[in-house]
């Protein structure tokens, strides 16, 4: 059963992809992992960067369960000072 998600994008992200969010359908009980995989494919210059990933605002290592309704993000690290 596929299921809606936004992806959100800060940063250095939102400007390799034009773009601070797309809505993706994917499968239920889909890994993190696969989703940021597909963007990485779809956006190939996000590779260039450091990436985080976050799920429900908590940061992601990829073996999440994506439920419906979920909202990721993509962004690089920052540094403070």
């Amino acid at each position: 059963m596929n299921m809606p998600i936004r992806v959100l994008f800060f940063g250095s992200t939102a400007a390799v992809t034009s773009k601070r969010e797309i809505e993706m359908d994917v499968d239920d009980e889909t890994h993190a992992r696969t989703i940021f995989d597909q963007i990485l494919t779809e956006y190939p210059r996000l590779a260039a960067h450091r990436l985080l990933f976050s799920v429900n605002q908590q940061y992601a290592t990829g073996d999440e369960i994506i439920r419906d309704g979920d909202e990721l993000a993509i962004f690089t690290a920052v540094s403070g000072g």
